[in-house]
């Protein structure tokens, strides 16, 4: 588990990524939290199968599969997720993937969550850059990019992809 001054971030494990997936609320009940009202977005759904088997599949290296959900301390309920998209790859690059749910956005939590795993990626062996990519119209995750120090590395016709180097800040 990684902490901030306002939030958890809770690597799930196996058996939690499926209640996650089918049962979010005896999820919420295992955690001591209060349900949230969540809309798992379609990308998410579609990879959620392969997640759990990757994280089954790696349980030395789970960290790397399984979907972190992000906790407000103060409101003792879920508020977003945060997760990798697998190991470092050869050069050392991992790559991220973050989402707020709807009633918690703009408060900062995915600035706060991105802040934090970026830091404990680095803080790993093997990881040289954290990565990331975003669709060029969705400004929010940009801005969360932005404020966590990553900067824009290439871009196409629709996506932005985004970089941070261990041992380097962008302002």
């Amino acid at each position: 588990m990684l902490e901030t001054p306002r939030l958890q971030l809770i690597p799930l494990t196996h058996a939690q990524l499926i209640r996650y997936s089918r049962l979010p609320a005896s999820l919420a009940m295992e955690l001591n939290l209060k349900p949230v009202r969540r809309v798992v977005p379609e990308s998410l759904k579609e990879s959620l199968g392969r997640i759990i088997l990757d994280v089954k599949d790696n349980p030395d290296n789970y960290l790397y599969y399984t979907i972190w959900t992000v906790v407000s301390k103060e409101l003792n309920i879920m508020v977003g997720d945060i997760c990798f998209k697998g190991e470092p790859d050869d050069n050392g690059n991992v790559e991220i993937g973050y989402g707020t749910y709807d009633d918690f956005a703009g408060k900062g939590y995915m600035t706060e969550s991105v802040g934090a795993i970026t830091e404990w990626a680095h803080s790993q062996k093997g990881v040289s850059a954290v990565i990331a990519e975003t669709l060029k119209e969705n400004i929010a995750s940009q801005k969360v990019l932005q404020k966590s120090g990553y900067a824009q590395f290439k871009e196409t016709q629709n996506m932005i992809w985004w970089r941070h180097l261990k041992n380097e800040t962008y302002e």
